[in-house]
Formats: C-alpha cells, structure tokens, sequence
C-alpha cells in the first residue's frame, strides 16, 4: 500500500521553493468623521436609551436570590479548604517540634 503524500514534508531530491519577496502596501488613511453636535448627540442618546429593555421586579428579585446563593457556596467552600489547610499546616509543623 503506498504512503499518501503529507503537505510541508520535502520528497527526496524535491527542489526547496523559494518564498516570494515581501511587498509593501500603502493603506489611504480614512476621511476624517464628521462631528456631531450636542443636540443630534443628546437624540441619539434618547434613541438608544429607548431601546432598554429593564428587568421585571421578580426577575430582578430571582437573581438576587441566585447571587445570595452563590456567595454562601463560596464561603462554604473557601471555609472548608481554608480549614483543611489549617488543619494540615499544624500538623507539617507539629511533626518538627
């Protein structure tokens, strides 16, 4: 059965390719942007300020809860390791004494 042939892998008595020279690209620099002013900027600001979508009061409450659930997950396990690791320290440092 015969080898399929891998690209990047030079065949025996294969020419070496040569890599092209690097050119150079010039890129135009972009036209200035026009300035807004004040009062087409504060419209825009409305604009988007009407696309707000807020959360509903028990979404907002949900979450809360979620969040209060977490932090005590996370207290609960750093005491833990924090624990384990006191207990662990005392005992390396009992075994010198």
């Amino acid at each position: 059965m015969a080898k399929a042939k891998t690209p990047g892998r030079r065949q025996m008595g294969a020419k070496p390719q040569t890599v092209p020279a690097v050119q150079t690209v010039t890129v135009d620099s972009a036209p200035p942007k026009k300035k807004t002013s004040l009062p087409q900027f504060a419209s825009q600001v409305r604009a988007e300020a009407r696309k707000i979508v807020w959360p509903s009061r028990k979404e907002t409450w949900i979450t809360s809860v979620m969040v209060f659930i977490m932090v005590l997950i996370a207290t609960l396990f750093f005491w833990i390791v924090d624990s384990g690791l006191t207990f662990l320290s005392q005992i390396i440092l009992a075994i010198g004494q």
